[in-house]
Order: structure tokens, then sequence, then C-alpha cells
């Protein structure tokens, strides 16, 4: 007997009382319009969430996160809520791979072993999942105690590599969890290991499993947890849709909830709008809402833990209470004197004993190579997604230049996707270069006249903005025309520019295998790896003076809403 089936019988018996009583007189029955008129007919539950973990499984120098507290914080919220009669989904946004040595070294085993003994439900499936040869994701699903989802990657042979869904009872409610995948892994994935995989139109793959579940009666609501991405208003950019246009392309009232991640952004809007708030931590947070679906996701790297309170009567969801729960963040306060001190933003959350000693073997584990110091520098190089995927930065510049340096190219060419953070002022260590480049891909060299260089670089430089694809150049001077997708070259490598002259230059291997929509190229793979290629660059330099790698206006962009590189809005 399904759950709506229950109630209906419920409401028949009362209506039949009241008339029997009141034969003079009948009335409808009271239809209660919240939880407490609903009594025993309302279901409570809470959704808690989190979304690229990136390999951030111990906390960071300042105490801040960590999967020890986490574990703590989440304990206790599930006791709050079961001690008032509700039950708790933990889902996360994925992406739990890539980000710091530690965890990237050790394929993710601790993040996947904290994430079980955490408690999670179920997972989207990254982009990042694919970072590694399959037969590494493989063990990872076999670690965690818990559902990889996606609907739309399929294998060779037609059948989904993962499951599309999972029905779970909540506190007596049956709730759907679709797993969907950004398209754009197709082309930011690594094709060696993608090759025999095809990631379909998450937007097609959805409409289909809900019609399944709903035509089936195999759930009382729908939820999808996502790696798409949350893109305000829709504005995407070079990245696929995500979840806005997701919740556009369906009918309204077919998915409730999208649980999300991949933008790493916390989604907390302006309220009635679709615009972002400027949320820090601390501060109320009102989830998007598009075409009748929530949509939320809880910025990155356990940061915060998402919490949803959901109240279900009438055989309607309602959303009673949303909140982003800092995990032991800290912000830089200022006395009179100027002194600064960080400060908890919130309570302090003690973290999981047994946890924190299980993950301690995991942290110290290869601590001493990645802690030798291989050089210095002398101020920021500036690797934050918030910088280079907006605008030339000097660590992109000096990671290009380093490659196309080792192999005497005249052009360097990185995508900033693959350079995932700055390097501090100070010492420089090796564990600094492997956060920094942690991908494994090798450089290539490629060899083409100019009219064909320019052909390829109107391509690559033409990349817009906020992506992975956003290319970081050295060693040409042009102006890229955003709209034409095309550049006119006045220089290279201080040899001028001619059509007919032949010019070398480097990419990644994954660019030049197609990733990122790179054209794919027939080039040397020299076999030299990128980390390596860095640390060498640092070991030989021994001294950085961070300004040397800052842009000097080589390259200019035309036709565009930014003048740091293409930014076409679409609507």
């Amino acid at each position: 007997m399904s759950h709506k089936l229950m109630k209906g019988l419920l409401a028949t018996a009362v209506l039949a009382a009241l008339t029997g009583c009141m034969d003079a007189d009948p009335k409808e029955p009271v239809v209660p319009t919240t939880c407490a008129e609903a009594g025993d007919a309302c279901k409570t539950f809470t959704v808690l969430h989190t979304n690229d973990n990136h390999g951030r499984f111990w906390e960071n120098k300042d105490g801040e996160y960590g999967m020890a507290a986490r574990k703590a914080l989440i304990d206790s919220i599930r006791g709050e809520v079961e001690g008032n009669g509700g039950e708790v989904l933990l889902l996360s946004g994925g992406d739990i791979n890539t980000g710091v040595p530690e965890s990237d070294l050790q394929d993710a085993v601790p993040d996947f072993i904290g994430m079980t003994k955490i408690g999670y439900d179920a997972m989207a499936v990254g982009n990042h999942e694919f970072d590694n040869p399959l037969n590494i994701l493989d063990m990872q699903r076999q670690l965690a105690d818990f559902p990889f989802l996606s609907a739309n990657i399929y294998k060779a042979d037609g059948s989904r590599y993962f499951d599309a869904y999972k029905v779970f009872d909540v506190n007596g409610v049956r709730v759907a969890v679709v797993g969907l995948t950004t398209e754009d892994t197709a082309k930011i994935g690594n094709p060696e290991f993608i090759g025999e995989l095809t990631f379909t139109d998450p937007k097609e793959e959805v409409a289909k499993v809900i019609k399944e579940i709903k035509d089936g009666d195999m759930a009382d609501v729908i939820f999808a947890v996502t790696h798409m991405g949350h893109y305000a208003d829709g504005q995407n950019g070079s990245n696929a849709p995500g979840d806005v246009a997701m919740a556009r392309s369906l009918n309204k009232g077919d998915l409730q909830l999208v649980i999300g991640g991949h933008s790493q952004n916390p989604v907390c809007m302006e309220p009635g709008t679709n615009n972002y708030a400027d949320f820090k931590a601390g501060d109320e947070c009102t989830p998007d809402q598009q075409n009748g679906t929530w949509i939320m996701q809880a910025h990155e790297w356990g940061k915060y833990v998402g919490r949803a309170d959901f109240e279900y009567f009438n055989g309607e969801l309602h959303l009673a209470g949303y909140k982003l729960i800092p995990v032991n963040l800290k912000k830089t306060v200022e006395d009179e004197s100027g002194n600064k001190t960080k400060v908890l933003v919130g309570d302090a959350i003690t973290p999981d004993a047994e946890l924190k000693e299980l993950l301690q073997y995991y942290q110290d584990k290869g601590q001493d190579s990645l802690n030798e110091v291989i050089a210095t520098t002398d101020g920021l190089l500036e690797g934050a997604k918030s910088d280079v995927r907006f605008r030339q930065t000097n660590l992109g510049r000096l990671l290009a230049m380093a490659q196309s340096d080792k192999v005497k190219a005249d052009v360097g060419v990185m995508n900033s996707g693959g350079v995932r953070a700055s390097i501090e002022a100070g010492d420089i260590s090796y564990r600094d270069v492997l956060t920094v480049q942690p991908f494994g891909n090798t450089v290539t060299l490629s060899t083409m006249t100019g009219t064909e260089l320019a052909e390829y670089l109107g391509v690559v430089a033409s990349k817009q903005i906020d992506s992975g694809a956003y290319a970081q150049i050295t060693g040409v001077k042009m102006t890229v025309d955003c709209t034409a997708q095309s550049v006119a070259i006045s220089d290279v490598n201080g040899k001028g520019f001619t059509g007919d002259a032949t010019y070398t230059f480097t990419v990644p291997s994954f660019n030049a295998d197609g990733g990122d929509g790179y054209p794919v190229l027939n080039a040397v793979k020299t076999g030299y790896v990128d980390a390596d290629v860095l640390y060498d660059f640092f070991k030989q330099k021994r001294s950085i003076k961070a300004t040397d790698y800052n842009p000097v206006g080589d390259i200019v962009y035309i036709n565009s809403d930014s003048t740091d590189g293409c930014k076409i809005t679409t609507k």
C-alpha cells in the first residue's frame, strides 16, 4: 500500500466519522496547512550535504574543516533530528578526488574511509572521479559503503556505469535520489581514462528517470544529487548547462530538490532574485529556487555542512529551514593597534577522536618528502580558482613558461583548470608543487606554421573566463577577437611573425588529447610530467621573484565583456 493511498483511506475514515456525528450539518474535512495541524500525518526529515571535497580529509593549518570535525557536527545534528522524531539523509555533490598531496598520493583512500565512517547515504559522481584510471575508481566504489550515482554515464555496451538512482525510506517518506554528472566531463576528463565512456545530456536523462520513477510509483518525492554547477540565472558561459538549466527544463513539481556541486560556490541568493547574495560564513543563506525546485550547494572542501529541514504532509514537501553551518571556519579581525587575529565563526566543533586517530595515519604518511623545501618566493603566486580562471596570473604564466622552457618551445599554453592552488610567499615545498599540479599530465610539444598556430590559438585563447578551459599563455603577442574566435599575432618569442614560418609550443597532454574542448593535436609526448617540470623549475631557480611572472600586456581581448579574457553573456 503506497504512502499516498494510506493517507487517502485515513482521510475517508475521518470524513465518515464526522458525517455520522453531524448529519444535519455535514462539513468538508479540514485540510492542514502546517505540520502542527497535520499532527502525526506530518513527516519531518533533514537533508545534510557537502560537495567538492577535493582531498580535504584533514583540517588545514588553522584547524578549519576536516572530516573528523565534520563527523562530530553531523553526529550532533543526527542526534537532535532523531530526538525530535525525524531522520537524516546525508548526500555529497561529488569530486572527492584531487586537491592535496596527502590524498592524491593515496588515491583518496582516506577520504572515502572518512565518508563511510561519517555515514554518507549517496554521492554524485564528479568529473574529478575520473582523474585516475577506472580501476582506481572501481576500488573507491568498493571501499565506500554508499552508492555512487550518475544517470548519464554510459559504457560502450550501452549500459550505465553507475546506478541512476536509489530510493531511501526517510522517516516514512520514500525519497528517490537521482545522480547526474556534468556533460563537460567528456572534455575536461582525462581522455586516456574516459575514452570508452559516453556522457549524455543530464537534462534528458533526468526527465527519463523521473518518468520511470513516477510510472512505477516508486517515490513520494524526487531529489537530484548533481555535479553540474550552479550558475546564477543559468548563465553558464563556456561551462555545460548546470542545475538551473536542468530545473527549468522539467515540468514544474517533478523535481523537488537539487543538491549540487562542481561550481564550488555557496548557493545563497538575494531573496526573490536570481542574484547571488554577498554571503560570508555565519550569514543566513537562502537557497535558489527555480521552477519549483530548491537548489543547494555548500561551497567546497567540507567548509560547511548544508542543512535543509523538511516537512512532508498533504502529499507535499515544505522547506522549514535552511543554513550553511561552518565547520570551524575562522575570520580575521583587526584590533585598534592593527594586530590581526583569527577567530572562530560560529561554535567550536571538537573533532571526532576516533576518526581523527584513524585519519592521522594517512596524514602522517609520506610527510618527510612532501615537506622538502625546494625554493622560496618573495610574493604570492596566484593560482586560486577565483583568479586564474578569470585573468592571466603570475603562477599561470610561470607554469606555461616552465613547460615551454623545458623543451625550448616558443609558446607555452596552460589551461587554468590545471592550476589548483596558489603558493604563498615564503618557502616552496614539494607539497606545494603537488597541490598546484596534482594531475600527472605530461608536457606535449607541437610544431606548426604561423597560420596553423593562429588558427589553434584562435580556438584556445577565446575560451571564456570562469572555466578551466581559460588559457594562460606566454611567448606570444596577440589580439584575441572573442566574437570571431580568432587572433591577430604580432610576435612569437621575439622572432616576429609570418604565416609561413615555423613555431613550436607546449600544452598539457590532457588538452592535446582534446580535454577542455581544445583541438586534438598530433603532438610529441615528451614524457615530462607537469609536477616534475615545476619541481625542477623551482629547484633550478631557488629564488622566485613573483613580479617577474606578472602579465605584461602581451594579450589583448576585444569584443568581450571583460578586458582580461573572453566573456560573452548569453540569454
